[in-house]
């Protein structure tokens, strides 16, 4: 069944309208009219079966039935602190992340990061295409919420103000602790209800630095094994990773 995100706040007595893109699409593209079927999400982590009751050009007026909380949504709680790589490798990060089963993407200005974003409109217009894009995959892979993408803070804000019930950083100057062992960690202190964060580097890594600030804020340092990864690909790896392992992948 099509699936589109409608706002929670805007359902007045099981009733909402739909507008704009998405309404031309379901009018137009699918070519649906009234009596037909399709599903909403409130973007809250619930769905609703829903039937089009009205009609206009660029505008529809939808019944919703009896909501479900949506099967695509995690239990557990990941957010990916990215060091913001260079040219357009945040826009993969963010879509591949968001169908993996992200909750939140905070980019990271870090002492080796090449592409600034210290202008606020440039910041402003690159962080929009971001959350667009989060709001595409979620569509495609039946999440139950968009995922924010922040507006980019400093490495040492994150690194001192960042609370999760886990706090992972990977890097490639861990020899001695396996990202395995740090969720092993996580499950047994909070199980389905971890909330985990994760850092990863852009290209170059992170700076010993930038790793003794983070430690003395109780992060840990922990490892992806013995090859380097992309920073596209590190962030992706260990949202697999954990997800796996936290069995939500079952």
């Amino acid at each position: 069944m099509n699936r589109f995100f409608i706002d929670n706040a805007k359902i007045v007595d099981s009733h909402t309208e739909i507008i704009g893109h998405d309404a031309g699409h379901i009018l137009r593209v699918l070519r649906l009219g009234i009596g037909d079927s399709i599903e909403l999400c409130d973007g809250a982590g619930m769905d609703y079966p829903t039937t089009i009751v009205e009609t206009d050009k660029d505008r529809l007026r939808v019944k919703l039935g009896e909501g479900r909380p949506s099967k695509g949504e995690p239990s557990i709680r990941v957010t990916l602190y990215q060091g913001i790589p260079k040219s357009t490798k945040m826009d993969l990060i963010v879509q591949k992340c968001v169908e993996l089963g992200i909750y939140r993407i905070v980019p990271l200005d870090t002492a080796r990061t090449i592409t600034k974003l210290s202008d606020p409109k440039k910041a402003k217009k690159r962080v929009a295409r971001w959350q667009k894009i989060s709001e595409e995959a979620a569509k495609q892979s039946r999440r139950g919420i968009i995922p924010k993408v922040d507006v980019p803070i400093s490495y040492s804000s994150m690194a001192e103000s960042a609370s999760h019930s886990a706090k992972i950083i990977l890097w490639e100057g861990e020899r001695d602790v396996a990202l395995r062992q740090c969720l092993e960690r996580a499950k047994h202190s909070s199980g389905s209800k971890a909330d985990i964060g994760i850092v990863i580097g852009p290209e170059g890594g992170l700076d010993h630095d930038e790793v003794v600030l983070a430690k003395e804020h109780g992060w840990e340092t922990a490892s992806l094994g013995s090859r380097i990864l992309r920073t596209e690909t590190a962030g992706m790896a260990a949202l697999a990773a954990t997800m796996f392992y936290m069995e939500e992948m079952e």
